[in-house]
């Protein structure tokens, strides 16, 4: 089988390096070139067809973004970016996943050859993922694009129900679909996404945003009330618990579950437990099979659970897992979940 193709793109010779010693120590993958800046990138990709691109953020002649958005309209293709773990680069990371990219990975602030090196895996994992990414052109700049409207026209009972909610690669532009078509009167939503915790909180600020819903990061043991979104932060596993006749968050660092912390089974099954059918299962893009256990026991537990389908996923991996052990009970499209988790949580008036 062919190797993965990669291109790096990144202004620091140490970073290149670093990458491309990762990148050429797996089987299946490897660097065909290398570029200090998106000028010289532009005519590498020309000459060598990559299949994946890893692009910094600042570089000298052209910002990686304003590269990406021209890329994306002009010849989509696979980018991983390559983040820094400011609130600069955070904002950068998000407005490029907005604009096409498939994942990011960060750079360590501090011993970045080491640090990196211990990201081997996870580089690898998220290189192979995008290599098989659904990419799709851009015909425009994603800051211009008309968000969806929140639905309307059902009867809902939001205080004895629940949404939960997992997504990995491709979600941070999938939770803002879905949350965006959610009216304010929604029974609460509680996100799992595989994300760092120096994104969360930022990614949660720019979601409420957009959102008719009040999106917060989740803090511990606080009272999940309904019009409200809750996003695990990127250090702990997201839970739902029974305090009374009401629900509470519950946030724990106990040790990572299908290597990720947080984890969407832990959300998914923490609501099997406590909520059962009144709770509703969500599942979407995103490599790996976190979640298809919990979606499964969510449904044992008489939950409504839904998976996104492979047509609109950027990585159908996590909605597959959960689809072929059958823990899904419907599968729709993106631009479809919202409307049917309404009509599963109530009527059209």
């Amino acid at each position: 089988m062919p190797k993965i193709k990669v291109l790096i793109i990144d202004d620091s010779a140490l970073i290149r390096g670093i990458l491309r010693e990762i990148i050429n120590s797996q089987p299946d993958l490897e660097v065909v070139g290398q570029a200090q800046d998106p000028i010289t990138a532009r005519d590498l990709i020309k000459q060598l067809n990559p299949d994946v691109l890893t692009l910094d953020v600042e570089m000298p002649r052209m910002n990686g973004l304003d590269f990406l958005e021209k890329l994306m309209r002009l010849r989509p293709m696979p980018v991983l970016m390559v983040s820094t773990l400011t609130e600069r680069g955070n904002e950068a990371t998000l407005k490029a996943l907005e604009l096409g990219a498939v994942d990011f990975i960060t750079k360590p602030s501090l011993g970045v050859s080491d640090g990196l090196a211990e990201l081997g895996e996870e580089i690898g994992d998220k290189i192979r993922a995008a290599a098989r990414a659904r990419i799709r052109r851009h015909a425009l700049n994603a800051a211009v694009l008309e968000l969806p409207q929140p639905l309307s026209g059902h009867c809902l009972n939001p205080s004895e129900k629940m949404v939960c909610v997992g997504s990995s690669t491709g979600g941070t532009e999938a939770l803002k679909e879905f949350l965006t078509r959610m009216p304010a009167t929604s029974p609460a939503v509680l996100i799992t996404q595989h994300m760092p915790e120096a994104f969360t909180r930022s990614f949660a600020q720019r979601l409420n945003s957009l959102s008719a819903m009040t999106v917060k990061e989740a803090v511990h043991n606080e009272r999940v009330l309904p019009g409200h979104a809750y996003l695990a932060p990127g250090h702990s596993h997201l839970l739902v618990k029974k305090n009374g006749t009401y629900y509470t968050t519950e946030l724990s660092r106990a040790e990572p579950v299908n290597r990720h912390r947080p984890s969407v089974d832990v959300l998914f099954n923490s609501a099997a437990q406590v909520a059962g059918p009144n709770a509703l299962g969500v599942i979407m893009t995103g490599m790996g099979k976190d979640g298809a256990l919990g979606l499964l026991a969510m449904r044992q537990a008489g939950a409504y659970t839904l998976a996104q389908d492979e047509a609109s996923c950027v990585v159908f991996g996590m909605p597959k897992a959960a689809i072929e052990i059958g823990a899904a009970v419907e599968v729709a499209s993106l631009n479809d979940l919202a409307g049917r988790v309404l009509d599963r949580l109530g009527r059209r008036g």
